[in-house]
C-alpha cells in the first residue's frame, strides 16, 4: 500500500491542510532516513487507524494473507457510508443548528473534494445546505468534474445566480422536446385513433424533457422564470407552438408534485389546471366554461401583463384542439335547439378563448396586454352560414337513409356559402373552425362534403392549411375514407384539388403527401399512382426524410405491381386448367 500512497500525490493533495501526512510527507521522510524499516513502521503507527486495541489484532490479518491496503480500504468504506447517513440524518432533523454542523463538515473536508473516495461525502453535505457558501459553490462551478458529478441541489444554487450556465443546460432538452413533437407529426403511423393529440395531458407530462426540467427547477420560483422566459423567447422567434404546449406542462407537471412554492406565484395555474380537465376530456361543459370565463374577467386593471401567458397557454395546440371540437359540437346542439350562434354564451366564451390564444405572438411582440376584439360578422355571418352547411350534411344524410319510394331527386350542393371563403383567407378564428369542419366530416365519412370544401382550403388566412398539425390530423381522417380512393373523382379532389398545391413549394406539405400516399397506395388506382409518384418526385434538393419516404413508396408499389401481375398470371394458368 506504500507504493501507491507514494506515486498518487495528486489524490490526497488536500491531506496536509487537515494537518495529515501525505505522499510527499512519506518520501521526504524515506529520502532522509537512515533506517527505512523503523521510519515505514512509525510512519503506518502514526498515521494508521488510532485504537489500539487494533494493534494487537492485525498480525492475525497477516497470518491470513489480508493485505492491510484492503482491511483499511473496507474499515474507509464503511465509515464513509455511516459518515454519510449520518449528514442526511442531521440535514433532516429538527435541530435549530443542523445547519451549522453541515458548514462545519464541509470546511473539514472541502480541501479532499478531488479525493475519490472522499468526495461522496463533501458532495453529501454540498447536497443538503439550502444554502452552499458562495466561495464553495463558485469552485464548484469553475471546475467541470466537480461540477458535473454535484446533485442538481447544488446546481440550483448555482443556475439562479448564473442564467447563461443554466440556459446551456436547458437550451438541449428544450431542442429534444421540439424534434420529438415535430417527429411525432409526421410518424408513419396514420390513424384517427393513435394521433398527436390521443396521449393524455397526464401521460405526455411524463416525458423526458418535462420530467428533466420538472427535476431541476425543484421548488425554485427564480428558475422557473427563467425557464418560462426562454420559452417566450423562443415562441417569439420561432413562431413554434409547442413551446406554448411546454409551458402548460411544464406547470402541471409542478401541479402534479404540489410544488406551492410555484404554483402559488404562477397566476395562470388555476386556468391552466381547469383548461387541462377540459383537454383530458376533449371538451369544455358549461361547468368548466364558467370557471374560465371566471379567470378571464378575473384580470384586474394593472395585472394585465398575465393575459401573455394565458394567451400562451391558449396557443397550445392542445388546448386549441379542445376549443375548436367543443365548438363544432356546440354549433350541432345550437342546430338541434334552432339557436342562433350569438344566443350562446359557452359558444362566445370558446370563441374568445380561441382568438386570445391565436392572439398570443402578437400580444408578447408588442407587449400590447389587450385581449383582441373578435370580429362582429364571425358570429353575425360566418357561424350562421357553417350552419347552414352543416345543414346541408345532415340533410343529404337523412336523404340517402330513406327508402327509394321516398327519396326526392335533391343533390348534395357543390358551391360554399357566399363569404364563406373570404372568412376563410380573412380571418383566423374562422378558418381554425373551417379546417377541424373538414376534419369533421372526413370522420363522418361524408366525402361529398369534402369534395365541396377541400377547394376552398387551398387559399386560407396565413396558409394555415398548410400546417403539419392540420395536415397530420387530415391525412389520418382522410384514412377513413380508403375505399373510396379507387375513384378517380375523389382520389383528384383529394390529391390534385388540394394536397398538391403547394408541395412543390413547401417540404412538409410534399412529406405529408407522401405519408397519406404510403398508407393508402393499394387502394389508390394503379394509373393515379404511377401519375403521383412521378408528380411527388422532387425537382430540386430536398430534406433526406422526402427522398426516404419516395424511395420506400416506389419499393412498395413496384411489389404491388409485381404482386398483383403474380396474382393476374395464377388467375390465366387457372383457367386455362380448368378449360383442359
Amino acid at each position: 500500500e506504500l507504493p501507491f500512497y507514494c506515486t498518487h500525490n495528486k489524490m490526497f493533495a488536500g491531506l496536509p491542510e487537515l494537518g495529515i501526512s501525505n505522499g510527499e510527507d512519506l518520501k521526504e521522510t524515506l529520502t532522509n532516513c537512515t533506517e527505512p524499516l523503523k521510519a515505514i513502521d512509525q510512519f503506518q503507527t502514526e498515521n494508521g487507524i488510532l485504537l489500539p486495541t487494533l494493534q494487537s489484532a492485525l498480525p492475525f490479518l497477516d497470518l491470513h494473507g489480508t493485505p492491510r491496503l484492503e482491511f483499511h480500504q473496507s474499515v474507509f468504506d464503511e465509515l464513509r457510508d455511516k459518515l454519510m447517513e449520518r449528514v442526511a440524518t442531521i440535514a433532516e432533523g429538527k435541530d435549530e443548528d443542523r445547519y451549522g454542523k453541515l458548514k462545519e463538515l464541509l470546511e473539514k473536508s472541502f480541501p479532499l473534494v478531488k479525493m475519490p473516495s472522499i468526495q461522496p461525502v463533501v458532495m453529501q453535505v454540498l447536497k443538503h445546505l439550502p444554502k452552499v457558501p458562495e466561495k464553495k459553490l463558485k469552485l464548484v462551478m469553475a471546475d467541470k468534474e466537480l461540477y458535473k458529478v454535484c446533485a442538481v441541489e447544488v446546481k440550483r444554487q448555482i443556475w439562479q445566480e448564473n442564467q447563461a450556465l443554466f440556459g446551456d443546460e436547458v437550451s438541449p432538452l428544450l431542442k429534444q422536446y421540439i424534434v420529438a413533437k415535430e417527429a411525432a407529426l409526421f410518424s408513419s403511423d396514420l390513424s384517427i385513433l393513435h394521433n398527436f393529440f390521443s396521449p393524455s395531458p397526464k401521460a405526455r407530462r411524463q416525458g423526458e424533457v418535462v420530467l428533466k426540467l420538472t427535476q431541476m427547477i425543484g421548488k425554485n420560483v427564480k428558475l422557473y422564470d427563467m425557464v418560462l422566459q426562454f420559452l417566450r423567447t423562443l415562441f417569439l422567434r420561432t413562431r413554434n407552438v409547442h413551446y406554448c404546449t411546454l409551458r402548460a406542462e411544464l406547470l402541471m407537471s409542478l401541479h402534479d408534485l404540489d410544488i406551492s412554492e410555484i404554483c402559488s406565484v404562477d397566476s395562470c395555474h388555476k386556468f391552466t389546471w381547469c383548461l387541462d380537465a377540459c383537454i383530458r376530456e376533449k371538451f369544455v361543459d358549461a361547468k368548466r366554461a364558467r370557471e374560465l370565463q371566471g379567470f378571464l374577467d378575473g384580470v384586474k386593471k394593472g395585472q394585465e401583463e398575465v393575459l401573455g401567458d394565458l394567451s400562451m397557454i391558449l396557443c397550445d395546440p392542445f388546448s386549441s384542439n379542445t376549443l375548436v371540437l367543443s365548438t363544432v359540437r356546440n354549433l350541432q346542439e345550437l342546430l338541434s335547439q334552432d339557436a342562433l350562434p350569438r344566443d350562446s354564451p359557452d359558444l362566445m366564451l370558446l370563441l374568445r378563448m380561441l382568438s386570445l390564444g391565436q392572439g398570443a405572438w402578437d400580444m408578447i411582440d408588442s407587449q400590447v396586454f389587450k385581449e383582441p376584439r373578435l370580429e362582429l360578422e364571425v358570429v353575425t355571418r360566418f357561424l350562421p352560414a357553417m350552419l347552414s352547411v352543416l345543414v346541408d350534411d345532415y340533410t343529404f344524410t337523412v336523404e340517402q337513409k330513406l327508402p327509394c319510394e321516398e327519396k326526392t331527386s335533391l343533390s348534395y350542393p357543390t358551391a360554399l356559402p357566399d363569404n364563406f371563403n373570404k372568412y376563410l383567407q380573412e380571418n383566423r378564428v374562422a378558418c381554425e373552425m373551417g379546417l377541424y369542419y373538414a376534419l369533421h366530416i372526413a370522420k363522418q365519412r361524408n366525402k361529398n362534403a369534402l369534395q365541396r370544401l377541400l377547394p376552398a382550403l387551398v387559399e386560407t388566412y396565413n396558409d394555415m392549411a398548410s400546417g403539419d398539425i392540420f395536415l397530420h390530423l387530415l391525412t389520418a381522417h382522410l384514412t377513413l375514407l380508403s375505399d373510396e380512393f379507387g375513384n378517380e373523382e375523389f382520389c383528384s379532389a383529394v390529391f390534385d384539388g388540394f394536397l398538391l398545391n403547394s408541395f412543390s413549394s413547401k417540404d412538409n406539405v410534399h412529406r405529408h403527401n407522401l405519408r397519406l400516399l404510403l398508407h393508402l397506395h393499394q387502394k389508390v388506382l394503379p394509373s393515379c399512382v404511377e401519375t403521383l409518384v412521378k408528380t411527388l418526385e422532387p425537382s430540386k434538393q430536398v430534406p433526406k426524410e422526402i427522398e426516404q419516404d419516395l424511395e420506400h413508396l416506389q419499393i412498395r408499389n413496384t411489389l404491388y405491381k409485381l404482386q398483383f401481375g403474380i396474382a393476374g398470371l395464377l388467375h390465366v394458368l387457372f383457367a386455362r386448367y380448368h378449360t383442359k
